[in-house]
């Protein structure tokens, strides 16, 4: 549920791997109401965390090779260590960590698969010896960050997980700078409740075998919950490259909805909210009511291949995010990222609207990289003062389960840490995807930003 500016790489990485099948600020201090865990018999640890000495804390970063997926994405990132090194030199000149200075370990590797994101776990906690990994730490698998914080008790700070990711290591351990699709879920279906979106209305629903746990434990219970005129549900099965049975299974279930009258359909997953599915779904049912979980990472890498299909497949489709990009653009929470940036490399931060040019013919995501770095180093940094001079997992995990409003850098007006909920961001509205915003589309709001926060 990031601003739609940050962190493009989920969809771009599902994109690379069906068709390769090798397969979010100095935000306004403000009030996210919740309850936050009690402290109960907690007993500091006074000792120093893997990877911390008193006066450093060792970080891993992991950075997506671009190289590896650049024929199946639009967009693309460059330097991105020496962003990242500018925010480091920010935090470390701001106090540290809690009085630790940042010592950076960078580590590239190629997203398609398990056995990179696994090495990189490896590498940085046998290795390395690092306190806590952050980045852009894609595994659709959950086993790359269950590796770092279940098997090796290190803290990940990081985007795109699932609740079932998180819940399997200690609470508090992983924090998402992010809403899980589980959540974005049920907030999503309640408002779309609230504001009749689903009066008079028959919803199916559609999602693949990667996400059909959350079908089965969000999506569908969560239709039923409201009282929802369900329609027959479609899983497809996606695995490799050939999508021809996920597509046979497509073609069949367009079938079936025409014959039940399904006027909505919830999209839920990353694969088949891709253009080859969801442009044969526009196709074949011009008039149904798209609604997606996949709020903000959608449009990247499909936007720019879709900009120029009359009818563009996406228009019109709803979701739960945050702030628009315009907002975000226009609000305190850009504006530091962006002097951040600035005042460490003497160059300006562009912003969401800005097009640079890339090699053959891909675009420089400069402007996700700077939100995605400010986002995860300044959160870091925030959590990390709250624990206090001795960094540890135990105190760490206590922090987060106690830390309640918390500031996220990135993200929208509201945001909250506490025991059960890792997934900070709690700024909700309706959007609609608009293709004849900007030069690329962009979302559109439908009803007010809203706080709601849970666990």
């Amino acid at each position: 549920m990031r601003p739609k500016h940050q962190l493009v790489v989920a969809l771009l990485l599902s994109a690379a791997v069906v068709v390769a099948a090798c397969s979010s600020s100095s935000k306004s201090a403000s009030s996210s109401t919740g309850s936050s865990g009690s402290s109960g018999s907690f007993q500091q640890s006074n000792v120093y965390g893997t990877g911390v000495t008193a006066t450093t804390v060792k970080v891993g970063v992991a950075l997506v090779d671009f190289t590896c997926i650049e024929q199946f994405v639009d967009s693309i990132r460059t330097n991105q260590s020496q962003v990242y090194d500018a925010y480091f030199k920010y935090v470390n000149a701001h106090g540290g960590v809690a009085g630790h200075q940042v010592v950076p370990v960078y580590s590239t590797y190629c997203p398609i698969g398990t056995a990179a994101p696994l090495a990189v776990c490896t590498q940085f906690t046998e290795d390395d010896h690092v306190f806590a990994v952050m980045g852009n730490f894609e595994d659709f698998s959950g086993d790359a960050q269950t590796c770092v914080a279940k098997d090796h008790n290190a803290v990940l700070i990081s985007f795109d997980m699932t609740r079932s990711i998180i819940n399997q290591s200690p609470g508090g351990l992983i924090v998402c700078a992010c809403t899980t699709p589980d959540r974005t879920d049920s907030v999503l279906i309640s408002l779309l409740q609230k504001h009749n979106y689903l009066k008079g209305k028959k919803i199916a629903i559609l999602g693949d075998t990667n996400n059909a746990p959350v079908v089965n434990d969000s999506v569908e219970p969560g239709l039923k919950a409201v009282g929802a005129n369900l329609g027959s549900t479609a899983i497809l099965s996606i695995a490799g490259a050939d999508t021809s049975a996920a597509q046979a299974q497509l073609d069949s279930f367009i079938e079936k909805w025409k014959s039940e009258g399904v006027q909505d359909l919830y999209v839920t997953g990353t694969d088949v909210n891709s253009k080859q599915f969801v442009t044969k779904l526009k196709q074949e049912m011009p008039n149904v009511q798209l609604i997606t979980d996949e709020s903000i990472d959608l449009m990247y890498g499909q936007e720019e291949q879709a900009a120029h299909i009359t009818p563009n497949p996406y228009d019109g489709i709803i979701t739960a995010n945050g702030p628009t990009t315009e907002e975000y653009n226009a609000g305190p929470n850009w504006a530091h990222c962006a002097s951040i940036y600035q005042q460490e490399t003497g160059t300006a931060a562009p912003n969401g609207e800005t097009v640079i040019p890339g090699p053959n013919g891909k675009t420089i995501d400069l402007y996700g990289a700077i939100n995605d770095t400010c986002q995860l180093t300044l959160l870091f940094q925030e959590i990390g003062n709250r624990v206090g001079k001795y960094l540890n997992d135990n105190n760490w995990t206590h922090a987060v389960n106690t830390y309640g409003s918390i500031t996220d850098y990135g993200s929208g007006p509201y945001d909250a840490l506490f025991t059960g909920h890792y997934d900070d961001e709690d700024s909700f509205r309706l959007e609609s995807y608009d293709p004849t915003i900007g030069a690329k589309g962009d979302w559109k709001s439908l009803t007010p930003l809203q706080n709601i926060p849970g666990a």
